[in-house]
């Protein structure tokens, strides 16, 4: 299942909060799809600490979507 942030053209931190927000309650399994206004490098550090793949797709509008998901974890 995929959850939607659209958080273009809102001013910082929201879009960051709103991101954060949303990955706290993501199910194993689904996706988040960010679209934003610019692309938040501040937020991918954070994505690879607490394990979290991404794909960034450039608009020609200017706008960005990014797909973010859980890593799998290997299996014990």
């Amino acid at each position: 299942m995929e959850r939607l942030v659209d958080a273009r053209w809102l001013e910082p931190p929201e879009p960051f909060e709103l991101t954060l927000a949303a990955l706290e309650t993501l199910p194993p399994g689904d996706e988040l799809r960010l679209l934003i206004h610019r692309e938040p490098h501040m937020l991918f550090p954070i994505l690879q600490e607490w394990g979290y793949d991404y794909r960034v797709h450039a608009g020609d509008d200017g706008t960005y979507e990014i797909m973010i998901w859980q890593k799998k974890r290997p299996a014990q």
